[in-house]
This record gives structure tokens, sequence and C-alpha cells, in this order.
């Protein structure tokens, strides 16, 4: 008779909710009888998960939101902990979100739970210390960058290189999958534009993204709507936008990878959707603007030389990185032309490929870190 255990799983993200559900359906696999509650989104809604804090009620972003939103933060943690307590997991999986994550890390390991890490905080390009919290607070670390393994190794940390979840994520795709339902004329390009999965990011982002849009004649927009986000909200800021009507973009929801597969070009905000694009061979353009104050502090504390994953992963200046004052509609038009233009097409796909080349592993993410879970809560 297997034994039952217990799993409690945070995730903050949209990315987090994603990988976390691929995630549980491998741990639902493994055999064993397993009970699942967390924080997440849909997807892990439907991989089984029951979920009692859903993430849109998370997502607080840079320094100054998260000052401005500090009372519901709190009232955060103290929901987590007592739900933790009620429920009395095996283990917690922390699923990257590292503001909360390691804070929770360290009351966990206090009342003696066992606490996974899948996915790493980007510790490697800021606030390097936070090392120490892991080695002191975390049972097993997984990560999904191959330099990760070896910066943690470099710290005296042992972590395991599963792979990423976003090759999964996107061989799972239903096959059914592959046509997003919007009519354009057959000459023309199709734009993808990807602004983030927060309102913070949006309103950041789409304004200039839409302004750069106008610019290029006989060309489709299509924007692909996140998670959670109405899609009123995008409206108005078409309409605020564009004048002419909104024939020229389209709203797409709940079919990213489905626009991406179709897309001829695309422009992204810094985070896993330059990745996620990457992996669809899509030439793009990465986008960054902070609220001033954030920007100005990260820009003191982050070491990397990139924003953007593909760039990191490969160690050198593939994509074009928009940041800040660089990201406006004229050096954006720029950027765009290019990864329209057929004579970069082979420079995009002989990177692209090298990305893909870099980050093969033997199985999936999900199944490797689900092994590796299951022996963590039930040792031989």
């Amino acid at each position: 008779m297997s034994q039952h255990n217990k799993l409690f799983i945070l995730a903050g993200e949209a990315s987090g909710d994603l990988h976390g559900s691929n995630l549980v359906r491998s741990l639902l696999n493994s055999g064993g009888s397993l009970d699942i509650k967390g924080w997440g989104g849909e997807n892990m809604l439907a991989a089984g998960v029951q979920i009692l804090k859903p993430i849109e009620e998370l997502s607080f972003m840079g320094f100054t939101e998260v000052l401005l939103n500090i009372r519901s933060i709190l009232r955060n943690f103290n929901d987590c902990k007592e739900q933790i307590n009620a429920f009395k997991p095996d283990a917690v999986i922390l699923i990257d979100y590292p503001g909360f994550n390691l804070r929770m890390a360290k009351w966990l390991k206090r009342k003696g739970y066992k606490v996974i890490y899948y996915i790493s905080p980007q510790i490697w390009a800021w606030k390097e210390k936070r090392v120490e919290l892991i080695k002191k607070y975390v049972d097993r670390m997984l990560v999904i960058l191959p330099f990760e393994k070896d910066f943690y190794q470099k710290h005296g940390v042992e972590a395991d290189y599963v792979g990423h979840p976003l090759l999964e994520a996107i061989a799972n795709r239903s096959v059914s999958e592959g046509q997003i339902d919007i009519a354009i004329p057959s000459n023309q390009p199709l734009v993808a534009i990807l602004p983030g999965s927060r309102k913070q990011e949006i309103k950041s982002l789409l304004p200039t993204m839409l302004e750069t849009a106008v610019n290029f004649k006989d060309t489709h927009f299509a924007i692909a709507a996140a998670p959670g986000i109405p899609e009123e909200f995008y409206n108005d800021i078409i309409a605020d936008r564009i004048k002419n009507g909104t024939s020229k973009v389209s709203i797409i929801k709940n079919a990213t990878y489905d626009l991406l597969h179709q897309a001829d070009a695309a422009m992204v905000c810094s985070g896993t959707a330059t990745l996620e694009t990457a992996l669809f061979k899509v030439p793009q353009v990465v986008c960054y603007k902070a609220n001033t104050i954030s920007y100005a502090i990260a820009k003191r504390l982050v070491k990397v030389k990139y924003i953007s994953l593909v760039n990191l992963i490969l160690d050198k200046p593939f994509l074009s990185e928009l940041i800040q004052d660089d990201f406006n509609s004229q050096m954006l038009s720029k950027e765009l032309d290019k990864c329209l233009s057929p004579r970069h097409h082979i420079y995009f796909k002989t990177n692209y490929d090298e990305l893909s080349h870099v980050l093969k592993a033997e199985t999936f993410a999900s199944d490797n870190a689900a092994r590796i879970i299951m022996d963590v809560i039930n040792p031989v």
C-alpha cells in the first residue's frame, strides 16, 4: 500500500502557476497517494491543486509598489502560515517568487517543515547574500538554468539541475492548438505583443508598443492578454493610443503559444516571455521600463550584464534590449524592423538553435523534479 503524503505549493506569479501545474501532474503520476494544496492560479487548479489563495492577490512589483501594499503583504504571510499549520504538509514546495517565498522558508524551517525550492530565485543577478538563507532554510534546491548549478556549487550549496520547464510546456501543447481566430490579410506579417503579466508592467510598456504599431503599415499586431486581466483594461489603452479604430490590433486571450506559433516577430516584456518567444523561434525585441525610483535602486543592485533570459543563458548580447529611456517608439520601431527583415532571419535562427542545444535535457523538468521531491518526502 502506497504512503499518503501531503504537499503545499506556493506560486505567486503566472509563470510559477504554469510550471507548478506541470510539476503537480508529474507528482500525481509518480504512483504515490498525494493531497496537494497551495497558492497559485487556474493552471494549478486544473492540475489538481486545492487553491487557497489566487495569484491575482499576490503580484506586487518593484520597491515602491511593495511599500504601498505592505498591509496586504503582511496579511498574506499570516494567512499562509495559518493554512500550512492547519494542513500540516510533509513538505512545502516554493516556486520562484523570492520576496515572499524566502521569508516563508525561514519560518517553515523553524517550524520543522521540509522545504523544497523549485525554480531558483535569481540571486545570481542581485542580492547574492540570499544564498546564505537558502543554505540555512532550504532542504533541496532544484534549478532550471544550466549556470545556476555552478553558481550554487561555488557557494557550497548542492543544487539539482532538472532542465527548463518551458521546454515541456511548449512540447505538451494540445495538438488542436496552433491557430488563432483573427482575420489577417495573407500578405501581412503578424507581430505579437507580450507586455507582461501584471497591470503595472502593462501600463509601463503597452502604450509605447502601440505607438510603435502605428508606424508599421500593412502589419497586424496581436496582444497576448495575461490571465486574470480583463479585456477592458487592454481596450482602454488601445483606444488611448490608436485613434483610428482597433482593426490593426487584436487581443488574444488564453492562447499565447498559439500566437507565438504564428507570429513573424514580437515585442516582449523582459522575463520568462523572452525565453518562451525564443523557443518558438520568433525574432523579438526585449522591452523593460520600471517606476523611476524602482529602476534607480535596481540599477545600483543588479549585477547581470543582460536583462533577458535568452542573453543570460547564451552569455552574449544576442537579442536587442530596450531599457528605460531607450524604450521609446523610435528605437522600438528600428529594432522591430530588423526582426521583420528577412536578412536577419539566419541570425535569429542560428542563435535560437544554440539556445535549444544549451537547454536540452534527457527528460522533462517536472518529471525530474517530481522524482527528487518524492525521494525527499519518502526517503528509502
